[in-house]
This record gives C-alpha cells, sequence and structure tokens, in this order.
C-alpha cells in the first residue's frame, strides 16, 4: 500500500506540472485563470495541514502496532518462563517435603523456601504479563482497528480525489475561456463554458466543505492517538516498575532467610554458661562497658548490630530473649561475657558469644530491630 500511494503521489505531481503548463498555455495565472482557481491561501493551508496530520497519524498507528507486537511478543515468551519457573517451583518444593537427608535438614528449608519464593515471582511474572494484554496491548489494537481513525483517513481521501476532480474541472474551464474568446458570441460555447465554471464552483465548494471536515477529523484522532499511546506507555512502565519492585522484595526476603540459615550452620556450638555469673545490674554495669579482649583488657565499643545465631530464654527481668535470626542493636558489652542491647523494642541482657556481628543487614529486617 505504501508503494502504490507513493507511485500515486509522483503521478499527481506529474498531472500537476502537466495542468501548470496548459494553464500557462492559455495565459491563466492559476488553475483556471483569476475566476477559475481552485486554490488559495487557505484552501493551500488546508490541504497541507491535511498531509501533515496523514503522515502524523499514519506514523503514529505504526508505533501503536510496534508496542502492541512488543507487547504480545514479550506476554509469548514471558508465559514460557513462567511455565519454566513453575516447574522449578515445584520440583524445588517436591524436593524439601519429600528428601530426609541424616546430615541436617538446611538443604531442604532452602530449597522450600526457593519453591514458595519462586512460585511467587512467577504469579508477580503472570500479573505483568496480564497488566501489559489489558493496559497496554489491547487499548493500542483497537485504536489501530478502530473506526475512528479508518474514517477519518477516508475523508482525507475523499477530499485529496475531490481535489484532483477541482484542478482537471479548473483545466476544462480554461480551454472553454479560450474557446469563448476564440469565437465571440458563440451561443454554445458560452453555454458550455457557463457549465463547466458551475460545475467547478459547485466542486470548489463541496471540497471546502469535506476538506474542513477532514481537518477536524484527524486532528481530533491523532490528539487522542497521542493521549492514548503516552497513557499506555506510562502504563506499561508502572507495571513492569511494580513488578521488579515486589520480585526484589521477595528475593531479599529469600536471600535472609538463606543467608540466616548457612550462618546457622556455620556458627561454633553454643557457648556454654556455665562459668558465667549473672549479668551486671544497670547501676553496677553503668559507665564503662568495654568488649572482652584476649588479654582481659577492656576498651570502649561503639553500638552495632548483631545477628542472633543461638535462641536464649531468659532467666531474669532484667534480661532478654532471643531467637535465632533476630537482629539486636548491642550497645554495651562486659568483660565477663554479657552484653545488653535492644531488640523488637525491648531492652536487657544475654551473652555475647549468642550473637555475631552482621556489617550488612537486609532493609526489610531493620523494621524487626525496634
Amino acid at each position: 500500500m505504501e508503494a502504490l500511494r507513493k507511485q500515486a503521489t509522483r503521478l499527481r505531481e506529474q498531472v500537476a506540472k502537466q495542468q501548470q503548463a496548459v494553464l500557462k498555455q492559455f495565459g491563466a495565472g492559476g488553475y483556471g485563470g483569476p475566476d477559475g482557481m481552485i486554490t488559495d491561501e487557505a484552501e493551500l493551508q488546508q490541504h497541507q495541514k491535511l498531509e501533515k496530520l496523514y503522515i502524523s497519524t499514519r506514523a503514529g498507528k505504526h508505533f501503536q502496532k510496534d508496542i502492541v507486537r512488543g507487547a504480545e511478543g514479550y506476554i509469548v515468551t514471558g508465559s514460557k518462563q513462567v511455565e519454566i519457573g513453575t516447574k522449578l517451583s515445584e520440583d524445588s518444593r517436591k524436593y524439601g517435603s519429600e528428601n530426609t537427608c541424616t546430615s541436617g535438614s538446611t538443604l531442604t528449608k532452602a530449597a522450600l523456601n526457593y519453591g514458595r519464593a519462586r512460585a511467587q515471582i512467577e504469579k508477580e511474572r503472570g500479573d505483568l504479563l496480564k497488566a501489559l494484554g489489558t493496559q497496554v496491548a489491547e487499548p493500542l489494537r483497537a485504536m489501530v482497528t478502530g473506526a475512528p481513525l479508518e474514517e477519518a483517513r477516508h475523508l482525507a481521501q475523499r477530499y485529496d480525489r475531490m481535489r484532483q476532480e477541482a484542478e482537471s474541472q479548473a483545466i476544462e474551464v480554461s480551454k472553454r475561456q479560450a474557446k469563448f474568446k476564440e469565437i465571440p458570441g458563440n451561443a454554445e460555447n458560452a453555454t458550455k463554458l457557463e457549465a463547466a465554471e458551475a460545475k467547478l464552483q459547485d466542486l470548489k465548494s463541496n471540497m471546502a466543505v469535506i476538506g474542513k471536515g477532514a481537518v477536524a477529523s484527524m486532528s481530533a484522532v491523532e490528539a487522542q492517538q497521542q493521549r492514548l499511546t503516552l497513557q499506555r506507555l506510562i502504563a506499561m512502565v508502572e507495571a513492569e516498575r511494580t513488578y521488579h519492585k515486589r520480585v526484589l522484595h521477595i528475593l531479599e526476603q529469600l536471600e535472609g532467610e538463606m543467608m540466616s540459615e548457612r550462618q546457622r550452620i556455620e556458627a561454633p556450638p553454643c557457648p556454654t554458661l556455665d562459668n558465667m555469673s549473672a549479668p551486671p545490674s544497670y547501676e553496677e554495669a553503668n559507665g564503662v562497658y568495654a568488649s572482652h579482649m584476649q588479654n582481659g583488657s577492656a576498651e570502649r565499643m561503639s553500638y552495632f548490630l548483631g545477628e542472633v545465631t543461638h535462641p536464649y530464654q531468659a532467666e531474669s527481668d532484667v534480661e532478654l530473649n532471643l531467637s535465632v535470626g533476630d537482629y539486636v542493636i548491642v550497645r554495651k558489652v562486659t568483660n565477663n561475657g554479657w552484653a545488653e542491647g535492644e531488640c523488637q523494642g525491648k531492652a536487657g541482657w544475654f551473652p555475647f558469644g549468642y550473637v555475631a556481628r552482621r556489617e550488612r543487614v537486609l532493609a526489610s529486617k531493620m523494621a524487626e530491630v525496634f
């Protein structure tokens, strides 16, 4: 269709040149002379605007098709990824629930956690693909194939055909005028000239009406096309952003669970409390709090985050209950093995050997500290 349109445009240009040559031969200054010209400044501007609108809406239509094609391709490949990921999730959970390892349950727990997280990720991917279909591809496809665009383009093409017909009629009027001048007073020539001029005037009137309507329709379609395409692009970006944000949260949570489990099994054996004295009271420990050094000396210590590696059950009101995986703000460490800190809004003493210092903590875990 594009090749045919270009060929038709070239033919119209050739015909226009031939028409101009004929008009010059008859001594006219435009289409049909001063009285029969079909083009004036307003009509020319309307014609040029319609040409620009036609090109703009055609480019917009092609861009909408590109977006639809891209979204559909993403849906096809994404659906295959969902299928693969779902199968991996099922296999991981099957291993975690059926396998009985004699050396521990670390891997089975990791497999169960991974299977659960993978299932959540594939659900989020499915929601993304659904959004790409319903919020992006379908609305754009409806506009590409919709009636408003086609009707506006047909109206513009009708105006173009009528304009060509008016150009041809202007040449006919010029010929009739020349014959009338050659034989003045000839009734037949006068009648034919009058009929040709009347037809040209009708064509000009109809062309003006259709051209005005075509410009209005194409302008409305162009505005709607621009607005809808931008809205769908924004919807696509928002859907992808939501997907990646949720997947990141799932992966962070999964990483935290796996890292805690690995640190738990790699941690040294639970330290004994047999030789430890009771934790000091806050009054006794007030002032200097030091970290335990190999030579028994003491030095001041700044706050740091520690992860609980062994559970601890408080034996007095001044002690703190600890569960594996909890994070504690360690504020004070004494040289007799006790530490003071805060966890989940509660403060108290606990064995320092039951926590491990952490330099990096997931953002989702920070809320559990306070």
